[in-house]
């Protein structure tokens, strides 16, 4: 009878840890679900963010070479490498986190800042169109009298290089940070720093490739194999050696007009988000109308008039910001500058 009376039998200890142990698989099934989902949108963001910091990605590809002309071929992945090294370290340690500091605390000043940038960007473009239309001295500092020193002219064209950097990944921060939709913060530094690191890979490993065209192409052409292949290799090799002056050239160009382009359309853009949209449907009016006519090409050709709109607003600005630059802020940093050095 007392049988009978007993109420359910209890899970056996074993059963029990089967069941939680069940339970906490199933969720970290779901935390990996949700971990995945994460990243795909991580990478998902980084990738739309890196497409609208791609002309300003161009240019910094284009501009870094210039800073290993003339050095021993030994040096110049050496001197790539340092220069990538002090771009990620813009980035991650400096950048990074004021741009988070900027969107939790001060978003309304990351217009102005990116407006600022791009009108940086279009005077550098703009005084490359100047120096290339009417040759002058260029507005960068002279070579230093220890510059016979090989190792105190690589620290400075490195620091040069990593200083201009700085000014280029501010604003791929900027960029990025701004095409950002709202989310947590870590969500927005995850995406940056993915940012960070493959627009930096990206660029400096395309430049070292690039300075090191010509050296491989030195060794291929001194192919001696006498088979068809190897005729091959040594026409190939001959094209790279003579071919990179003017491909060099080209990405020269490239470059400024990137920058004066990208310049251009983030002025346009900030003076639309402070209601002086004008310019810009002009702009878009224009663009439409070419695309209207160019029929299977629609989509192509609405892209360059856009592009050719913001680099004509890109190059005014920065055509006259030259002579502001050259008689007012200029000197007044070289005062600044020698003041400085007194006191220290």
């Amino acid at each position: 009878m007392a049988a009978k009376n007993a109420g359910p039998e209890l899970p056996t200890k074993e059963y029990a840890v089967s069941i939680g142990l069940i339970a906490l698989l199933d969720d970290v099934a779901g935390l990996a679900k949700v971990a995945a989902a994460s990243l795909d949108d991580v990478a998902a963001q980084a990738g739309r963010a890196g497409i609208k910091a791609a002309g300003v990605v161009i240019d910094d590809a284009a501009v870094t070479p210039r800073y290993v002309v003339g050095f021993a071929a030994e040096r110049e992945l050496p001197i790539v490498g340092r220069i990538a090294l002090g771009s990620l370290r813009n980035k991650l340690l400096f950048l990074l986190p004021a741009a988070l500091a900027l969107g939790a605390f001060a978003p309304w000043a990351i217009t102005p800042l990116l407006m600022l940038g791009g009108a940086y960007l279009s005077y550098e473009g703009s005084e490359k169109v100047y120096e290339a239309l009417f040759p002058h001295q260029a507005h960068e500092a002279k070579r230093d009298a220890s510059a016979g020193d090989a190792q105190a002219l690589e620290d400075q064209k490195v620091s040069s290089a990593i200083k201009t950097d700085f000014i280029l990944s501010a604003e791929i921060m900027a960029i990025t940070l701004a095409a950002l939709p709202e989310g947590s913060i870590w969500m927005k530094a995850a995406v940056l720093a993915v940012v960070a690191v493959g627009i930096t890979v990206a660029v400096y490993g395309g430049v070292a490739l690039i300075v090191k065209a010509d050296d491989a192409g030195l060794a291929m052409a001194a192919n001696t194999s006498r088979s068809a292949f190897g005729s091959l290799v040594r026409g190939i090799g001959r094209a790279l050696v003579k071919g990179m002056p003017g491909f060099l050239k080209i990405l020269a160009i490239v470059g400024t007009a990137a920058m004066i382009w990208v310049g251009g359309g983030i002025l346009v853009h900030g003076l639309e988000s402070y209601g002086l949209p004008q310019i810009g449907h002009a702009i878009h009016a224009a663009a439409v109308g070419a695309a209207n006519v160019a029929g299977p090409l629609a989509g192509t050709v609405e892209w360059l008039v856009t592009a050719a709109g913001s680099g004509l607003v890109g190059l005014v600005v920065g055509a006259a910001l030259i002579p502001v630059t050259s008689f007012i802020l200029a000197p007044a940093w070289n005062s600044v500058t020698r003041l400085r050095t007194k006191s220290a």
